[in-house]
């Protein structure tokens, strides 16, 4: 994203986000049909899913338990008696001509997302959350598609959805793109989803409309489709706000489009012109009852809730004592935080535990990328590393070494520094030893040192660690160089 970017003064934008969640399911949300990523076109597809005559749709209990979780997580009010209905629209990747959604009687509402931009705290309103079926996917792009042909993939027809609409409360794309992460970080702490919107597991339209400042109805709003990252949205929302600004300015009407975001060419084209919840002819759908929620399922789906990132974090920067910033990093992702809980009950040094897991672990995970679910060290092996570095009986360096081990070997790190003659020596004779080598080794420094360059004591030091090939306690060695410099 142009961090650069600013919105002329004189306007104002207005961005609401739709975003679409795949729910983390087995099977689908009104047949058994695998939801699996990945696999052969067309070989997950059943007579429900494809919409044959005489095919009944039969509600998949689990996703309605999700969309319950997310509803409850950002505060809505849960709908007891919600309705399904059917979405009426004539794509080639929609084998029914309908889509079965919900309008009028959406299962969450009125909810609320608070997430933080700069340091600064935002939040936006959720109008409704309500469960839907996806569409096929249609086929383009790929080498193997010849330019006057599409293809057809109905694997994901079916697979259950939850549509999370936000009201236009946020005014810049870096509001819009902190919005989006926070949604993927709660449903990956919620288990509702992956998050993964290279995979289209998390997909999300962006309306938006620009205003001169003071005015106090909404402009013409267009809305931006096919963005599958968070930098994508942020870019395709710069672009648009850019235009609407430039047609404002120029005395032209903005048109109420839909637009296609082109990441290549970093521009967004008309696909057609934006339709009004009438153009989709709603009706109920007369193959499901209506969808009853009893206050004891209700109520166990809320004692089942985890705790949610801001009040981990908070958490975190009271108990913990950590920086904000470790804090926003830790709690980014639950397996990292509960990690760095495991290990900071065996380790009472939490700074060096953040320190490690922020940059040693973190560089594991980007190296790999593996998870942190695959990362091989226990939280208290991992633990009796960094107590033997917090009691100085290893240097840094060591500890370094002995993790790359642990990566590779059970062992513990106590039985691999003894494998491996990394433990720290701090015997006063032993270092002196080496601290008299290496001043007989360096005579003009030592003077140079005596007569007022003390900058020279670092170089003394990584001598001394030189030549004990990093077994000499570094504190200890600064102190004895300096008793022995100045005396």
């Amino acid at each position: 994203m142009n961090k650069s970017f600013t919105i002329p003064k004189d306007y104002q934008a207005d961005i609401g986000l739709e975003v679409h969640v795949q729910l983390a399911t087995r099977s689908k949300l009104f047949c058994g049909c695998s939801t699996a990523f990945g696999s052969i076109p067309n070989s997950q597809t059943c007579p429900v899913c494809l919409g044959l005559p005489g095919a009944l749709p039969v509600l998949n209990k689990q996703a309605v338990d999700f969309a319950l979780r997310m509803g409850l997580a950002t505060g809505c009010k849960i709908r007891r008696i919600s309705r399904f209905a059917r979405k009426n629209y004539f794509y080639p990747d929609l084998p029914k001509g309908y889509q079965i959604s919900q309008f009028d009687e959406p299962l969450c509402e009125h909810g609320l997302m608070i997430f933080q931009v700069n340091g600064r705290y935002i939040r936006v309103e959720i109008i409704r959350i309500h469960l839907e079926e996806d569409a096929g996917k249609s086929v383009h792009n790929e080498t193997y598609v010849r330019k006057d042909e599409t293809l057809i993939d109905f694997n994901r027809c079916g697979v259950p959805l939850i549509e999370i609409v936000s009201k236009p409360q946020m005014h810049t794309p870096e509001e819009a793109g902190a919005y989006l992460a926070a949604i993927r970080q709660l449903v990956r702490y919620l288990k509702i989803s992956d998050g993964n919107m290279e995979q289209g597991s998390l997909r999300c339209d962006a309306n938006i409309s620009v205003r001169s400042k003071g005015q106090s109805r909404l402009g013409v709003r267009t809305e931006l489709k096919n963005m599958n990252s968070i930098h994508h949205v942020e870019k395709a929302l710069q672009y648009e706000i850019t235009r609407q600004v430039a047609c404002l300015k120029q005395g032209k009407a903005v048109e109420p489009e839909t637009l296609l975001w082109d990441a290549i060419n970093a521009e967004a084209r008309v696909m057609r012109n934006k339709e009004a919840s009438h153009d989709y002819r709603y009706f109920p759908e007369a193959d499901l009852p209506p969808l009853q929620i009893s206050m004891p399922w209700l109520e166990s789906i809320y004692n089942s809730l985890p705790e949610l990132p801001l009040a981990r974090r908070q958490r975190l920067l009271e108990n913990y004592r950590l920086a904000l910033y470790d804090a926003n990093i830790l709690t980014e992702d639950k397996a990292l935080a509960d990690f760095f809980e495991q290990v900071a009950s065996h380790c009472k040094n939490y700074r060096l535990v953040s320190n490690w897991l922020l940059r040693e672990v973190l560089r594991w995970i980007n190296e790999t990328k593996k998870g942190m679910d695959n990362f091989p060290i226990s939280g208290k092996r991992l633990a009796g590393l960094l107590q033997l570095l917090d009691t100085k009986k290893i240097s840094a360096a060591a500890a370094k070494k002995i993790f790359e081990q642990m990566l590779r070997k059970p062992d513990s790190a106590t039985m691999l520094i003894t494998a491996m003659g990394l433990e720290q020596i701090s015997a006063e004779q032993e270092l002196l030893k080496w601290i008299d080598k290496i001043l007989k080794e360096y005579p003009k420094e030592a003077t140079a040192y005596k007569a007022g360059k003390s900058k020279l004591l670092g170089f003394f030091v990584g001598q001394v660690l030189r030549i004990s090939k990093g077994k000499a306690n570094p504190v200890k060695v600064k102190t004895l160089l300096k008793e022995r410099l100045n005396g």
